[in-house]
């Protein structure tokens, strides 16, 4: 079995973020994965707060690819676990609108395809304020103001 491969980084890094949000108290699903949107839905114990995580794992700290178009990136929470397969395995956890804010982009006029690409820099998501920031995850945080 190929443990290089993107595929089981990816596959490390989902089933990681589940044990740890699992261990917090919230009712973990996993979705198909490669499929569009969330990686993982959450819910707590009385189904009053629910939301999705998208999950990207890589081998060492470097960019995480996001596609295209930003548009498209719809999970609410994101976890990038960087040495994903290692046994210190470290999540950073950020929110949609904080992955397209801090997100680069390539000049599509220099594309071998002429797409405009996008990607999180190391530099940006590795930030003290993300690096294993579970309290960010936690009920009192995630209750609806009003």
């Amino acid at each position: 079995m190929d443990v290089k491969s993107a595929q089981a980084t990816g596959n490390a890094a989902l089933h990681y973020a589940a044990w740890q949000l699992s261990r917090k108290g919230w009712n973990v699903m996993t979705t198909a994965r490669n499929a569009k949107g969330s990686d993982l839905f959450c819910v707590n114990s009385d189904e009053s707060i629910k939301f999705g995580v998208q999950s990207k794992g890589v081998s060492k700290r470097g960019p995480v690819g996001l596609g295209s178009d930003l548009n498209n990136l719809r999970s609410e929470w994101w976890i990038v676990t960087i040495n994903a397969k290692k046994d210190d395995p470290v999540c950073f956890i950020l929110k949609l609108e904080e992955v397209k804010g801090l997100c680069f982009h390539s000049d599509p006029a220099k594309s071998k395809t002429g797409v405009q690409s996008y990607w999180l820099q190391p530099n940006q998501y590795d930030q003290p304020k993300f690096r294993e920031a579970w309290h960010r995850l936690n009920p009192e945080n995630l209750l609806p103001s009003g």
